[in-house]
């Protein structure tokens, strides 16, 4: 069966201006949450799956990457050398020890993997320890980007909290995230080991994962028409995020009424990357998926 997404980090230099930034266009945020590894960050949170809003905010604690060990602080650090956006993808893992030991099998970096808590404010004020597993992977042929598999090793209700998973914008969840690439075919076969799905022929490029619940690599030309004004450089990058609403007219609304900059293409409302730091976001109607 295909992984499912779990979460996207979209790295940003300001938490507390990007929170601002995020709120203004209905998304309702967690509060802050804090690493042990330097990063700190806000969770956009819906029905299975969520947006990371994340920060390195003590660059003194971030550890070195090592042979063998990847560094989620450090890989983030370096990726806002450069720019703000969708740093990496998270796909849902229910063993993320037995996904680092294939990773090393299908040659995706050999990292080990890597275990940690963080305390989650509740909606109460008070706080539960939460904790993960995470397994990298990287190819070279997308350099700056990574991917893992993220296992939550604590009980459900510790984080997945109603008060958290209503948007005044009517987000239901995360159905896909676009990336671009010059050659979309020569990134076939490891995003098919990745997501454990056959890729299937879309225009302009290929799509991995199932219906409502993939990712969409397309070439320059398409995300030109996708995407207008979306900056495509000559590596692979992360373009957008394509978010199921109930109801795209009242999102519209919404988002018009709190002075966004936005887009209507058909049955696609468009915020563009320099709204949301860095990624794009596409909001279509749950029943259009």
């Amino acid at each position: 069966m295909p992984r499912r997404i779990d979460h996207l980090v979209i790295c940003v230099r300001d938490l507390a201006q990007a929170a601002l930034d995020w709120q203004k266009l209905g998304f309702n945020l967690t509060p802050t949450g804090v690493h042990p590894f330097g990063t700190s960050n806000r969770l956009a949170m819906f029905g299975n799956n969520f947006l990371e809003l994340l920060a390195v905010t003590d660059a003194a604690a971030v550890p070195p990457a090592e042979p063998g060990r990847f560094s989620f602080a450090a890989h983030n650090q370096n990726f806002l050398a450069t720019a703000e956006g969708m740093s990496m993808l998270a796909l849902h893992s229910t063993d993320a020890h037995a996904d680092a030991v294939r990773f090393k099998a299908d040659h995706f970096g050999a990292y080990a993997p890597f275990d940690f808590g963080r305390d989650a404010v509740l909606p109460d004020g008070g706080t539960a320890r939460v904790a993960f597993s995470l397994a990298f992977a990287t190819d070279p042929a997308m350099p700056g980007l990574a991917f893992f598999t993220c296992q939550q090793r604590h009980p459900p209700e510790l984080f997945w909290k109603p008060d958290y998973q209503h948007h005044p914008n009517g987000v239901l969840r995360v159905i896909e995230v676009v990336m671009s690439a010059l050659e979309p075919a020569a990134h076939r076969s490891f995003l098919q080991r990745l997501t454990e799905s056959e890729a299937e022929p879309v225009p302009g490029g290929l799509m991995v994962g199932e219906r409502g619940d993939r990712v969409t690599v397309l070439g320059p030309q398409e995300i030109a028409r996708r995407l207008p004004g979306v900056a495509v450089g000559t590596s692979p990058r992360f373009c957008a995020a394509r978010l199921a609403v109930a109801d795209l007219d009242a999102t519209r609304r919404t988002l018009k009424n709190s002075g966004a900059d936005l887009e209507m293409t058909g049955a696609v409302l468009l915020i563009p990357p320099a709204a949301s730091h860095g990624l794009a976001l596409e909001f279509v109607e749950q029943e259009t998926i």
